[in-house]
């Protein structure tokens, strides 16, 4: 993590040798923008804090990464398709799930149904798009989410595909 702090830094630095004046003016607008999402991300940094710390890590392991991990899987994935979260708050907690023992199989499948699929946005959607298209995307969305989770686990050594 570390090196992409430093790739970052670096990156400013370049920048602002080659414009000043651009560089102050984006890390002007990259700053209120921070100030903008800050209260949104401490809010629901602080509810997920709050559910997380109220479930013991037995719970989250026995149904998140339990033995078996095709019900993981689709548990996650359900939970991921209805919940509606930004991606700065689902990794952060992707993290502690995983330090209390969910495979990165099951942590897959959570985030790219979270980020591909739908379901709170479905009336939104339908609205601009209509029911059929609506529908066949997060359909298609829902299954390469799982063909991801799989491929995830094949990849990390959690599912070994031919044995």
């Amino acid at each position: 993590m570390y090196y992409l702090y430093g790739l970052v830094f670096l990156s400013v630095m370049i920048s602002f040798f080659a414009d000043r004046d651009k560089t102050r003016r984006s890390v002007k607008i990259a700053f209120r923008k921070f100030i903008h999402i800050l209260p949104a991300f401490a809010f629901m940094l602080i509810i997920v804090s709050i559910i997380l710390s109220l479930l013991p890590n037995r719970i989250i392991a026995d149904y998140l990464g339990g033995s078996n991990m095709f019900e993981g899987v689709i548990l996650a994935s359900a939970i991921g398709s209805i919940t509606l979260m930004p991606g700065f708050i689902a990794f952060p907690l992707c993290g502690i799930l995983l330090s209390r023992g969910v495979s990165y199989t099951v942590l897959s499948a959570f985030t790219t149904t979270l980020m591909m699929v739908g379901f709170v946005t479905f009336p939104i959607e339908k609205k601009y798009f209509g029911t059929k298209v609506t529908i066949i995307r997060n359909g298609m969305s829902f299954f390469i989410a799982v063909i991801v989770a799989i491929m995830t686990g094949i990849f990390y050594g959690e599912i070994i595909p031919w044995g």
